[in-house]
């Protein structure tokens, strides 16, 4: 949230035949980072990226469903690529994946 207390939400969802795995090799990989966590139960990764942006990812029949929230659009659109980015770069062998996204 910015100094007015607006924020942007997102949410998003790629196509994917692994979503599982897609979120569990985020959660590590992001978890030198950030106090990261994933629950096996309903296949979510949850992603604090600071105090004020997050992202959570559940698996989804057929691909991964995002919820991003960020300060500002701007910065919304900057995290969409860079998590386009990282999940594309575990699905290399089914990548570049689709994205769609909606501003709410």
């Amino acid at each position: 949230m910015t100094d007015s207390g607006t924020s942007v939400t997102a949410t998003g969802f790629a196509t994917c035949e692994k979503p599982e795995r897609y979120i569990q090799q985020l959660v590590k990989h992001w978890g030198h980072k950030m106090a990261t966590s994933y629950d096996d139960g309903d296949g979510m990764g949850v992603f604090p990226f600071s105090e004020t942006e997050n992202a959570v990812m559940t698996a989804r029949p057929g691909g991964i469903g995002i919820t991003l929230v960020t300060g500002d659009r701007e910065r919304n659109l900057h995290m969409r690529g860079v998590i386009e980015q990282h999940i594309d770069r575990f699905a290399f062998r089914e990548a570049p994946l689709k994205y769609e996204w909606t501003e709410q």
